[in-house]
């Protein structure tokens, strides 16, 4: 940004509490802080700024949620609506090979794979609702402003805030026709909850060193498409995982189906972020995947109504970071609760966010102007989430040893010691550092699509809503850009294109053709309206070379029923 923007003044509004992220933990804090305040008869002003243009348009996932946690924080959820209507009614776990399919038996799955009293959702309508109910409660919500800065005081050691970013900015950083300079939110304290690998979740982490105990944090995409199918086919409830076939052993990854009412399917892919081979496309894998005869069957006869990515964290407890730092704390996906081997992150997320603001509350109340939330690890230590997410710790690591020692090892894990197994296996390296140079692995011959069970990145990345207006300072961000051309189409032939799953990266020569290898005026384009905000390339890129950035407020995928 220009020196002469970066230190114009800001507008600056003043709260007790600003939320960064109007998903499950981020709405959950709002709502746990603005109850706990009724409960002692306290005053407590409570903002969440949330990028997407409305509360649940970015909110992406499977999913089947565990309603533990929503009990906790509404316990008449049923009488208030909360969009949460199918339960499941059926469990089915399948390992595949390219044509056939073996079920396991029920009484042989770890718990984590038992889903009874859980419900198939969109969780971006949860959002929704979720959203509604803080707006009840007095909770002010800003949607369509995304917060791009941390705002520290004078001696830049503690967080006082942040700022939503500039609008109205051109491509080159300058102030156009409808300029508008950001404004600061003050908060007494404040929470980050920005989903997996957030923009400003990871500059805390850095600053602050809060990952110095922890693993390296491991991460998966996943690809998600929403379907309408016949009507014969419908089976609300049921719920499908699936292990192996596409992807080889060495390749950590899975799937799930979930039928919905109103004759939707829910399905998606996921592949861990830690793999080796460069010529790999998750979206290419989970295209083949749905060509699986089990999986074909399933779909055929229906029509594609949606599709969304995301990246997922997945290194449970072992790479949490601590979760607190001077005038705030990180919550939900922001620090990294999901449970990988439950395939689910809401109940934490929710969970988390209550913790977070029970601290904050009581913190409040006892009336000093800069408050500290160190009663919030303290209570996640002795919190159910603790006690689950200590019995998945081996999880994750398992299975990056491969889908067949994992297994055993998950086997061992969960079935023989239910979790408490006396020992801890750990992650040894970020996901980028797996990455392997092209030349020690075979291309992948990936089929065309054929435009009725399996696409192309832009026909989905349409589906998504996604949208960004062009005349903008592009949020896809490089620390060098001869790094591309140099180290990664050279050494890794241009990952970029293969695991971005809109289409956004794409390398060409100097004719503007497609290119795998150094060529003659060989580039990297960048085509930030496609991006769908999920995060794989800040993740992925090899040289930690991609920064991701927020765009203007508002803009990025709009996912309906996802």
């Amino acid at each position: 940004m220009p020196e002469n923007l970066s230190q114009a003044e800001r507008e600056s509004m003043e709260f007790d509490l600003v939320i960064v992220g109007g998903g499950p933990a981020g709405l959950a804090a709002a709502i746990r802080a603005k109850q706990r305040a009724a409960e002692r008869g306290q005053e407590v002003s409570v903002c969440v700024l949330e990028k997407a243009g409305e509360v649940g348009a970015h909110i992406l996932s499977g999913a089947v949620m565990d309603p533990i946690a929503l009990n906790e924080l509404m316990p008449d959820w049923k009488a208030q609506g909360a969009p949460l209507h199918t339960p499941v009614t059926e469990d089915q776990f399948m390992f595949l090979s390219e044509t056939g399919a073996r079920s396991v038996p029920h009484w042989m799955l770890p718990g984590c794979f038992k889903n009874e009293g859980n419900y198939v959702v969109s969780l971006s309508d949860v959002v929704k609702w979720l959203g509604a109910q803080a707006e009840a409660l007095g909770v002010e919500i800003y949607p369509g402003f995304a917060a791009a800065e941390v705002l520290f005081d004078a001696s830049g050691e503690r967080v006082v805030g942040v700022a939503t970013g500039d609008m109205g900015l051109d491509r080159s950083g300058n102030p156009g026709p409808h300029y508008q300079r950001g404004m600061a939110l003050l908060g007494r304290t404040t929470l980050f909850a920005e989903g997996a690998r957030g923009h400003l979740g990871k500059q805390l982490i850095a600053k602050y060193g809060l990952d110095r105990n922890a693993d390296p944090q491991s991460y998966g995409i996943g690809l998600k498409e929403l379907w309408e199918v016949p009507a014969e086919k419908s089976k609300p409830g049921r719920v499908v995982h699936t292990a192996g076939w596409p992807l080889s052993s060495d390749t950590y990854g899975g799937s799930f189906l979930y039928h919905l009412q109103g004759n939707r399917v829910a399905v998606g892919f996921v592949v861990g972020l830690n793999y080796k081979n460069p010529w790999l496309s998750p979206f290419e894998e989970f295209q083949r995947y749905k060509t699986h005869p089990a999986i074909r069957a399933e779909l055929e006869g229906g029509r594609r109504i949606g599709y969304g990515a995301r990246a997922i964290t997945a290194g449970g407890l072992n790479s949490l970071p601590e979760l607190t730092f001077p005038g705030g704390a990180l919550i939900g996906c922001d620090a990294g609760f999901l449970n990988a081997s439950r395939i689910k992150g809401s109940h934490a997320a929710i969970k988390s966010g209550m913790l977070a603001a029970d601290a904050a509350v009581d913190a409040l109340a006892e009336g000093s102007e800069q408050i500290d939330l160190q009663a919030y690890p303290e209570a996640f230590k002795n919190s159910w989430l603790h006690d689950e997410l200590h019995r998945a710790r081996n999880f994750k690591p398992a299975m990056a040893k491969g889908l067949w020692v994992g297994t055993a090892l998950v086997g061992i894990d969960q079935v023989l010691f239910q979790g408490k197994a006396p020992f801890t296996l750990h992650t040894q390296k970020p996901d980028h550092a797996y990455l392997e140079p092209a030349a020690q692995h075979s291309p992948i011959v990936y089929p065309k699509p054929d435009g009725k069970l399996t696409f192309d990145r832009l026909s989905s990345v349409f589906l998504s809503g996604t949208n960004h207006e062009e005349d903008q300072p592009c949020h896809l961000t490089l620390r060098d850009e001869a790094r591309p051309v140099a180290i990664n189409l050279a050494t890794y032939a241009g990952p970029e294109a293969r695991y971005c799953p809109a289409g956004v990266y794409e390398y060409l020569d100097g004719a503007g053709n497609p290119v795998s290898s150094p060529a003659e005026g060989a580039s990297l384009r960048i085509n930030g309206q496609n991006c769908v905000h999920c995060k794989t390339c800040d993740i992925k890129d090899p040289t930690q070379n991609i920064v991701w950035v927020t765009p203007q407020g508002g803009e990025g995928p709009v996912y309906t029923g996802m």
